[in-house]
């Protein structure tokens, strides 16, 4: 490679996910990299992510895997069900997919496996900066500033998200040592809960994640910080499954918002200012990747950035490369969001549809995804 990243002055803005794989992932290739925070502190916050293998090569490359394991939880199947607990679909990844793997994670886990890498790496991490435009004396200005992106604008404009009509509660519970290592996704008319173990916490406490949507004509503001009355979160879902009921008892607090859909961003970077994460490809929570998209972003840039000294050529590459698959997996999600809430005589044939599949071409359930877990974003 012709090490064109040496000595490059970067900024990256916002140390989520996104923000803080760049920065590994420059830094390592010798770029300058100063990480500007809105927060004042890296919190123990968010809830349990799903991380499939095409973002674990990744992770592998940067030489974080095995303190990512350390932290995570193996996952070897979905279990798709109807909302009495009774199993609709199965995707066996240990037996359909024996050389690939998928974890779950509780998401401050990964960031704090993220910032302390980063650090190691030479990344100088910054909080308190609230940055609304792109900030000067940089050569570069990564924005992985998340959702509500206040670079993004500076590329794309004003743009109105549209409400779903769907909203979300997430919780994390204390969960007891044996859990499987299994997703479950209950499926019932107008409504979802998917719910997976993360493996235990600092302490030592093992805990299940919880994310159920309903859909709702009234809406919550976008975000994860909003909280929700958990006796509500009961209420909606109070004729599932006895082991839903379980879990549910359990939560004592839970966020809420409402699921907007955004397009992905038409104009990814102009030369000097490039989207990542969540700023370039905001999706709904329907196919566990939007973390996993993260990481992807952060590797191809960095590899796009270190082979051409041109950056500007080297910033067109990475959109090239990167909104294509960014835009199939958005548009996975928006349709997986009206699969798992179909009613009636839809639910009824999607339902025995799968129940076929299931029982005569299992694989045939994970393979039609073969598309998105075979990406190595190291070889593109």
């Amino acid at each position: 490679m012709p090490n064109a990243l040496s000595a490059r002055n970067v900024a990256v803005v916002g140390a989520g996910i996104a923000g803080l794989t760049a920065a590994i992932a420059l830094a390592r290739r010798g770029a300058r990299v100063t990480v500007l925070e809105r927060a004042d502190a890296l919190r123990e916050v968010g809830a349990g992510i799903q991380v499939s293998p095409n973002a674990v090569r990744a992770l592998r490359a940067l030489d974080l895997l095995p303190g990512f394991q350390a932290r995570a939880a193996l996952s070897e199947q979905v279990i798709l069900r109807d909302l009495s607990g009774a199993q609709v679909a199965r995707l066996d990844f240990a037996r359909h997919r024996p050389n690939d793997s998928f974890y779950f994670i509780h998401r401050a886990r990964l960031q704090d496996l993220l910032a302390g890498a980063a650090q190691a790496a030479g990344a100088d991490i910054r909080l308190n900066r609230e940055i609304a435009a792109p900030p000067e004396g940089f050569d570069l200005v990564v924005a992985a500033d998340g959702l509500k992106s206040a670079l993004r604008p500076v590329l794309n404009g004003t743009e109105v998200p549209f409400f779903t009509g769907q909203t979300a509660w997430r919780a994390v519970i204390a969960d007891t040592g044996d859990a499987a290592p299994q997703a479950e996704v209950f499926m019932g008319p107008g409504r979802h809960l998917v719910s997976y173990p993360l493996g235990p916490d600092r302490l030592g406490r093992n805990q299940r994640n919880i994310v159920a949507v309903i859909e709702r004509p009234d809406w919550h503001e976008e975000g994860w910080s909003h909280a929700g009355d958990p006796a509500d979160l009961r209420a909606a879902f109070a004729r599932f499954a006895p082991r839903v009921g379980d879990w549910l008892a359990r939560v004592d607090q839970a966020g809420i918002w409402g699921l907007f859909r955004h397009p992905v961003a038409t104009h990814w970077q102009d030369g000097r200012l490039v989207l990542i994460g969540d700023a370039a490809h905001p999706t709904l929570p329907f196919m566990a990747q939007g973390a996993v998209m993260a990481i992807e972003d952060a590797w191809v840039l960095a590899a796009c950035l270190d082979a051409d000294h041109d950056q500007a050529a080297a910033l067109a590459r990475f959109q090239s490369l990167r909104q294509p698959r960014c835009t199939r997996i958005v548009e996975a999600a928006n349709k997986n969001a009206r699969n798992y809430h179909l009613r009636g005589p839809a639910r009824a044939v999607a339902h025995a549809g799968l129940r076929g599949l299931n029982r005569f071409a299992p694989a045939s359930l994970i393979e039609r995804f073969g598309w998105l877990y075979d990406y190595d974003p190291t070889q593109v």
